[in-house]
């Protein structure tokens, strides 16, 4: 089963704690802290994996953590960082952010990457803390959470030519003639159930060319199986339109092929078209040639057996030539969402009450404080209350309503208002 289509979920490592130590040693009566700072968590790549071709392997594992970053130890030790977590995923995957639909990224060379959650950083010992005013700091900070993220993968294959046409056309056949290719082949319709690629030389020209499966009237709307897979001739350069010469009504059924490609995609719609009318080695095919040529009203159609190889080599160099006159794939419509490593933190915040008596703080920077706080340590949470009263998140609070004995809900913590 061809599988282009995977959900999955990321998470970063969690940073390491700091700790708290100081030193003793003989004849030194006034050692200082000197508790080291915890690792950083390990980060979460996808990477772009040549010698894959699906998305099979999400179907087995859908979750994904990286490694927590170290604690700190005593003697000013710090905790080593994580390594970075690498998901292989084969070139031509559209990554998306769950549920917003936001593009992450369009991985589609070999080894390409993309940084999709970041690690946590590691919480400082209290060495970090001591000054002249507080020589013996008795806390640290805890690790940072790493990001958590839900992602949509989407495969779209990548090749210089896409075959279209209805079912039994004779794509399958065509592909099989011209490349090492071998699709499933039978005297019935709807033989191909995923895309099937094959690489074709021709002296020392080459290209990729992708069979999609047979598309109906409403395939756009989801009917029969071509629908699941009009993304994969997105990225094509050229298609080869293949016209059933033996079908009742040929040209009905490339207007009815184009019609869906329209409705899908204007893009897609948009993409130059080789017109091709097979099944010429049978009778009643050869001698409609003219006839639907003149009926398409197009400059050239041109007519072959994939099944005897008639006139495959003179399509195949018209294939060449028009590659070579086309300009490269342009670049897609959206815009990914670049996240920048040096994206400064954003302070904001905001209270909102939920109930009598309870309220939540939230603000990405307060959030990630809270998370580090040690909740265990009086001077832990004595500096804690020191960064609200600063960033005037102590008086937004009162303004708010919040009382003695109120509940302020912080993330994941609970905070008794005193």
């Amino acid at each position: 089963m061809f599988f282009d289509h995977a959900t999955i979920t990321v998470r970063a490592g969690k940073g390491g704690d700091g700790c708290v130590s100081f030193r003793r040693e003989k004849y030194i009566p006034f050692g200082g802290p000197n508790g080291g700072h915890g690792g950083d968590g390990g980060e979460v790549y996808l990477r772009v994996n040549a010698q894959l071709n699906t998305l099979v392997s999400f179907s087995r594992k859908r979750h994904f953590s990286a490694e927590d970053g170290k604690p700190g130890l005593g003697k000013s030790m710090h905790g080593a960082s994580a390594p970075a977590l690498y998901i292989d995923v084969p070139a031509g995957t559209v990554v998306r952010e769950r549920p917003s639909g936001r593009l992450l990224g369009d991985l589609t060379d070999p080894g390409q990457t993309l940084l999709v959650a970041r690690g946590g950083r590691g919480g400082r010992g209290n060495e970090a803390f001591k000054s002249s005013t507080r020589q013996t700091p008795r806390f640290a900070e805890k690790g940072a959470p790493g990001e958590t993220c839900d992602l949509t993968l989407e495969l779209k294959v990548i090749a210089d030519v896409g075959l279209l046409g209805k079912p039994n056309a004779g794509k399958s056949t065509l592909l099989a003639s011209v490349s090492a290719a071998r699709p499933k082949i039978a005297d019935y319709p709807f033989t191909t159930l995923e895309p099937n690629l094959g690489v074709v030389w021709l002296n020392e020209h080459e290209f990729v060319v992708a069979d999609i499966p047979g598309l109906i009237e409403g395939a756009a709307d989801g009917a029969g199986l071509g629908h699941q897979f009009l993304r994969h001739v997105e990225r094509t350069r050229l298609l080869v339109h293949l016209l059933d010469g033996a079908s009742p009504d040929p040209v009905a059924d490339y207007h009815a092929i184009n019609n869906e490609l329209s409705r899908y995609s204007a893009r897609l719609a948009a993409k130059p078209q080789i017109v091709v009318i097979n099944k010429i080695d049978l009778p009643e095919a050869r001698s409609r040639v003219a006839e639907i040529g003149a009926a398409l009203g197009l400059p050239q159609v041109l007519a072959i057996s994939g099944a005897t190889h008639e006139h495959v080599q003179e399509l195949l160099w018209t294939v060449v030539q028009r590659l070579q006159e086309l300009p490269p794939e342009p670049e897609p419509d959206e815009v990914p969402v670049l996240r920048p490593l040096d994206e400064r933190e954003d302070t904001s915040y905001a209270v909102n009450k939920l109930d009598e008596g309870l309220y939540r703080l939230s603000g990405q920077e307060i959030e990630r404080i809270a998370a580090m706080t040690n909740w265990d340590s009086d001077e832990s949470l004595e500096r804690l209350w020191r960064i609200m009263v600063a960033r005037g998140i102590a008086s937004a609070l009162a303004e708010a309503g919040v009382s003695l004995g109120d509940t302020v809900l912080i993330g994941d913590y609970e905070l008794e208002w005193q």
